[in-house]
């Protein structure tokens, strides 16, 4: 099956805007039920701009009711964001805290008590984390006795699950030697070692678990959506004029660096060079009075010995 490749912004975001293959997707990588989805108000689009070239940058928020492994219900707030570049780290540290701060990131439960939501953290990264092995990392943050260091089950503080955030990193170099379990064949469809180009993705149907293929067919269809393939060259162009940029600007930096190595060298040998003029001048100087010495002492000797 030839699928559009996914990891493109304007496919990921096609393929996320099906609100049943968004759950489905959402609920494999949590490891929870999704039991209902929708768009946050708040999304948000960053439009990056290179010449006559747009390139829309996708922040996929949503608001979800889930039911966890202990069978209770909650609202939480989902953000599914995907990175190729280095420099988009930053901006998800920034998006981030905004999501912290806004207030509308909020539920009320049944006393009728505003709640704020936890925030779900979901990032796909193209270039991985050079952590070999694991194609998927989990980040829950753990609460702990301080003293013994032993991990306290069953905490579920809404004080600690406000102000922390659960992570998924997918890292994509990692995929295709790894089909240990659904999940990680469901994520076969991010596996750019499949790429007949680098548009569309060659993907065995049969490979993939039949409760996910649903999500082929999404992707299957991107492929034959009219303009879907301008627009993946036009993020083509993007993206390589933004690493042509940071290549360039770490060139620069390397140069900086390596000018300001070669001034403080010269500095050092200028200094080596100062201290060896102080040194022979301090040589001279005690010569000098060595010499003082003795012909002081001559000319006494001499008034001594005259009659």
């Amino acid at each position: 099956m030839l699928i559009a490749n996914p990891l493109y912004d304007v496919v990921f975001k096609y393929m996320m805007e099906d609100n049943r293959v968004a759950k489905k997707f959402i609920s494999a990588i949590i490891g929870e039920q999704v039991k209902e989805l929708r768009f946050a108000p708040q999304e948000y689009v960053t439009r990056l701009s290179m010449r006559e070239h747009t390139h829309t940058v996708c922040r996929l928020d949503f608001v979800a009711r889930i039911q966890t492994g202990a069978g209770e219900y909650r609202s939480v707030m989902i953000e599914v964001q995907k990175a190729n570049i280095s420099t988009d780290i930053m901006r998800f540290r920034q998006y981030l805290g905004k999501q912290y701060q806004s207030g509308d990131n909020s539920y009320v439960d049944e006393s009728g008590r505003l709640n704020a939501m936890q925030i779900y953290c979901i990032f796909v990264l193209g270039d991985g984390l050079n952590i070999p092995g694991v194609p998927v990392l989990e980040i829950t943050p753990e609460v702990k006795d301080r003293v013994t260091g032993n991990p306290l089950a069953g905490v579920n503080a809404q004080f600690i699950k406000s102000l922390h955030h659960r992570s998924w990193i997918v890292q994509v170099p990692e995929l295709p030697a790894h089909r240990r379990d659904d999940v990680e064949k469901m994520l076969s469809i991010f596996d750019q070692s499949n790429c007949t180009s680098r548009h569309i993705l060659d993907i065995r149907e049969e490979e993939v678990p039949a409760q996910y293929r649903e999500i082929l067919r999404r992707l299957q269809q991107a492929a034959s959506t009219p303009d879907m393939q301008a627009n993946m060259e036009a993020e083509d162009f993007l993206l390589e004029a933004f690493r042509l940029q940071e290549r360039h600007a770490q060139k620069q930096l390397g140069e900086a660096q390596k000018a300001l190595e070669e001034k403080d060298k010269a500095l050092e040998e200028k200094d080596k060079i100062l201290a060896e003029n102080i040194k022979t001048l301090e040589e001279k100087d005690q010569a000098l009075a060595e010499s003082r010495k003795i012909i002081e002492a001559l000319e006494r000797r001499l008034r001594e010995e005259k009659p």
